[in-house]
């Protein structure tokens, strides 16, 4: 059973309203005002968690889990130390083919994944985690488009609202997931090759060790991230581990395309 189990202080519960009425009214990525700002890492993920629960009512419950900045490149450019763990709600989670409108979005913005899908609890009483202990967890492994929205972000002031990222749930505004592969186990995760096309031109294309070294390690960082705020991964749950790609922004009337070699490809089409 998911909970978010401590008293939420005010200011915080304010934070998050504040954060939905501002992607309510479409309004440009910026920071909270300052009495509502988050001063720490911690205040940054209470404040994700207000605001994904608002969300939650049209959306459904958490059904999974995003990793942004997963290398130490993207992580100084937004100066933080570590990656970003963010919420997927259940009815954003799609399955490919997909169609979305440019237009629902401020700035679409699409990254190329490996995503899995769990077949046993992740509890926080188990941590710490580690690939090996992940892996045994892991129903199926599948290609996977992420779905974000940058609200026209400066990317030139991230640097100075950094803790504004994981608040804002890291941009995340769901997945569109290829078909699972089970028997996953015999694909070498760590050396796939993955290739985004966008109207069947290349755009770019990167290795599972380009996210955190392996997949799984990426899917052990999550765990315990979750496990240090008293939370777990839970079965069903999907996670999508990072891009091996630099993000892209495709436009109305784009297809939008992730081969990922073993396990297959996934499309969006965006109108």
């Amino acid at each position: 059973m998911r909970r978010r189990a401590k008293t939420i202080e005010p200011r915080i519960e304010r934070a998050g309203e504040w954060l939905y009425e501002a992607h309510r009214r479409r309004d440009r990525f910026s920071p909270l005002p300052g009495d509502l700002a988050p001063r720490d890492v911690g205040d940054a993920y209470a404040i994700q968690s207000e605001y994904v629960g608002m969300r939650a009512a049209a959306l459904g419950p958490i059904a999974g889990y995003k990793i942004a900045l997963t290398t130490p490149a993207m992580r100084a450019m937004v100066g933080l130390n570590d990656s970003i763990a963010g919420d997927m709600l259940e009815k954003s989670i799609l399955r490919g083919p997909a169609r979305v409108r440019a237009a629902d979005y401020l700035r679409l913005l699409v990254e190329f994944e490996i995503a899995v899908q769990l077949a046993e609890d992740l509890p926080a009483i188990g941590a710490p985690y580690d690939r090996a202990r992940v892996a045994r967890a892991v129903a199926a492994a599948m290609p996977a488009l992420e779905l974000a929205d940058d609200r026209n972000a400066d990317y030139a002031s991230l640097a100075a609202n950094s803790l504004m990222l994981i608040a804002d749930n890291a941009w995340n505004e769901g997945a569109v997931l290829g078909d699972p592969v089970r028997d996953w186990s015999g694909v070498d995760l760590a050396g796939l090759r993955g290739v985004a096309t966008i109207n069947d031109k290349s755009v770019g294309e990167g290795h599972g060790r380009d996210v955190m070294g392996h997949p799984l390690d990426a899917l052990a960082w999550i765990a315990n991230n979750l496990a240090s705020r008293g939370l777990g991964l839970w079965r069903g749950d999907v996670v999508i581990t990072g891009s091996l790609v630099t993000s892209k922004f495709p436009q109305a009337g784009d297809r939008v395309r992730f081969d990922a070699g073993e396990l297959g490809a996934v499309e969006l089409h965006v109108d």
